[in-house]
This record gives structure tokens, C-alpha cells and sequence, in this order.
């Protein structure tokens, strides 16, 4: 089958990897511009693109496609179907039109659930039990095209973003390729109206512990914000990265520390008490609870800061 596939990040590179290892025929890449990055914000490529370019596959960069003659170099590809997995852009009727078979998308999760920009962190924020991935048409609503293939796995009690994200990458990339084998045989079913719900893009206004909150929730908040944009807490003008926690047993004013060794830092919170397990201070690596006290002084009775 001759496709335009359309991605930019890992999540995407994997799917082009297997479309690839597959055996069809990719005539053309869309990805999204080079971004500066790092410390020196040097221009770097996408996964995507890094991959293509591995391959020696044709590419094309528009900064959007809004624009009539951005459309040129996609309707001179001829292919039968556009693959979208995570590209970033919002694709216009007149793009969805092209291919003969139109444009399908990978989304990671369960549809109508979780529709939108960040589907694997909205759904360990909600305490979701399991998510998955979901293969669709595309139309010009957000995330609301008929459904051609839909898998479910178990989000798993210590999976973080960047745990889940691999899995359901791994995931979209097999019924991808399910997908093309089968587009004559699958017959779209339209999305019910009941259980749809929205996923924001990730603000890192979002990031800061609400000690106020009950434990498990924040447990939640650092596994869905690892590893973007990391959980923070704020202790004696200190804005620390908290990179894994674990809420347990305790009592006491929120924000105070109840405990503190090297299994770790124990604060209380609205209801139980959280653990955090490996910190990060400005400027420094991410560290164990052990090694980041001996050289951090912090002890029972010192408070991090509430948020407003």
C-alpha cells in the first residue's frame, strides 16, 4: 500500500518503524519543523524525521497547512492513505481529502475517552485502571472519527507517563500495521456520545504538589508528570523535582515532614502522607531519598510550602 504517514515524536517513530518493517511503501514523510532543544537550544531533528531520514524517505516540513500550496507535495505523492500518529498540526478538510482512502490516526487511548493532546497523562491523572489504543478515521473534529480497531491494556499501579507511553506505542504501532492489512475489512464504527471526555495539553502551571490534596492523588501527579513536566514541591525558597513517590500512611498538617531517611521523605498531605523516593534540587542529578539528604538538611517538623 503506498502511504503518507505524518508524525513527529517517538510515539510516532514507532509506528513508522513497523509500517516500514511491514513491507509498504512510505512515499512521503510529514513532520513537523526542527525545534531548538538543550542547553545550547540548538536546532534538532524529530524522531520522525530522524528516522525517514535513516530510510531515505522524501520529507516535508511546513510550518502549517493552511495554505493551498502547502497541499501540492501531498497530492503529488498519490497514495492511497495518510497514517497520522502524534504530528502536532491540524490537518484541514482539504489535506483529510487527498488520499483516496482518507487519513487515519493513531490515538492512545480508549475513544471517546480521553480525545485531545495528552491522553496518556489524563488518564493516570484520573486514576484510569486501563487505556489503551485506538485506530480511527480522521475527520475534522478533534479526535471524533469513526473507529476501525480498538485495544485495551492495564495501566499498571507504578507506570509512569514515559512507562506507558512506550507500551502504547508499541501497541499503536502493531495495530497500525493490523490496520493496513485490513482497511477493506474493517468497517468504521461511529464514536458513542456517552463517555467522552477531554485531554489538555499538559501546562506546567500543573506540576507544583497541591499538599492539600489527598495522597494518592499526588502519587498519580508525579507518575503522569515523569518524565514532562516533572512534579514539583517548594521547601525553604528550593522548587525541588520530585521524580517518584508513593503515598503511604500518615497524619499532620499538610506540607509538614513527618519523616526522613533513606527510604525517604514522608509529608503530609489532605488525607494520608506521601513518600518521595528519588528528588531533584536546582542544578543537581536526579538523586535517591538517601542521597539527596546527606545533602539536603530536612527533618521531621520542616514544611514545604502550601500552594495558594
Amino acid at each position: 500500500m503506498k502511504i503518507i504517514f505524518a508524525g513527529t515524536p517517538a510515539f510516532a517513530a514507532t509506528a513508522l518503524a513497523a509500517i516500514l518493517a511491514a513491507g509498504h511503501h512510505v512515499a512521503f514523510v510529514l513532520t513537523q519543523p526542527d525545534r531548538p532543544s538543550g542547553r545550547g537550544m540548538k536546532l534538532h531533528a524529530s524522531a520522525v524525521k530522524q528516522l525517514a531520514e535513516s530510510h531515505g524517505l522524501p520529507l516535508y516540513q511546513p510550518a502549517g497547512l493552511k495554505e493551498a500550496a502547502s497541499h501540492e507535495a501531498i497530492r503529488a505523492a498519490a497514495a492511497e492513505v495518510m497514517v497520522v500518529a502524534a504530528y502536532g498540526l491540524i490537518l484541514p478538510q482539504a489535506v483529510l481529502d487527498l488520499p483516496r482512502l482518507g487519513c487515519i490516526n493513531i490515538h492512545a487511548s480508549l475513544l471517546p475517552r480521553w480525545r485531545g493532546a495528552a491522553p496518556i497523562q489524563r488518564a493516570i491523572l484520573a486514576g484510569d485502571r486501563q487505556t489503551g489504543v485506538t485506530i480511527m478515521k480522521m475527520e475534522a473534529g478533534l479526535d471524533t472519527g469513526a473507529m476501525l480497531l480498538q485495544r485495551a491494556i492495564a495501566i499498571a499501579p507504578a507506570d509512569t507517563a514515559a512507562t506507558l507511553h512506550d507500551k502504547l506505542a508499541g501497541l499503536g504501532a502493531e495495530l497500525i500495521v493490523e490496520a493496513l492489512g485490513r482497511l477493506d475489512d474493517l468497517p468504521p464504527v461511529a464514536q458513542p456520545d456517552e463517555g467522552a471526555t477531554y485531554a489538555a495539553k499538559i501546562d506546567r502551571a500543573e506540576a507544583m504538589l497541591d499538599w492539600k490534596r489527598p495522597a494518592p492523588e499526588l502519587e498519580r501527579q508525579v507518575r503522569a508528570f515523569n518524565p514532562f513536566p516533572v512534579a514539583t514541591a517548594a521547601i525553604r525558597a528550593a522548587l525541588l523535582k520530585i521524580w517518584r513517590a508513593e503515598a503511604t500512611a500518615g497524619c499532620g498538617r499538610p506540607g509538614k515532614v513527618l519523616s526522613a531517611d533513606p527510604s525517604g521523605i514522608v509529608v503530609a498531605c489532605g488525607e494520608g502522607a506521601l513518600r518521595l523516593v528519588e528528588l531533584q534540587k536546582p542544578g543537581s542529578r536526579r538523586l535517591s531519598a538517601d542521597e539527596f539528604l546527606r545533602g539536603f538538611s530536612l527533618g521531621p517538623g520542616d514544611e514545604f510550602s502550601l500552594r495558594d
